[in-house]
């Protein structure tokens, strides 16, 4: 597995590509959110178009550094799930907390409003 890391308009993006089955892949996404807290990051998305499927320890993960976005001021925006990540998703009721979109240009456009 792989995580594309890049910036646009003032916003982290993070783009892991395959299963987030945990373990090293989970370890990999957790780093790089850390790293984006420690240096003062407030706006990120997980652009998860490239992921057909994420794994409990991935979400619990998400909500972690959701939740140390949204204490720092910032916000941690999911965007461009596939039909099975959108409905592991809500089924956890997870859609309930995340900001969701349907594309990463619609997350980007939502972090200027």
């Amino acid at each position: 597995m792989k995580i594309n890391a890049y910036t646009r308009d003032d916003v982290a993006i993070l783009e892991p590509v395959g299963k987030l089955l945990g373990g090293a892949d989970v370890g990999e996404l957790d780093e790089k959110l850390y790293r984006l807290q420690e240096t003062g990051q407030k706006k990120v998305i997980v652009d998860l178009g490239k992921t057909p499927w994420i794994y409990s320890s991935s979400i619990s993960i998400l909500i972690h550094h959701y939740t140390k976005f949204r204490e720092a001021g910032g916000n941690l925006k999911l965007a461009n799930l596939t039909k099975k990540t959108l409905q592991i998703v809500c089924m956890t009721k997870l859609i309930l907390v995340f900001d969701v979109y349907d594309t990463l240009e619609a997350a980007l456009e939502s972090f200027k409003e």
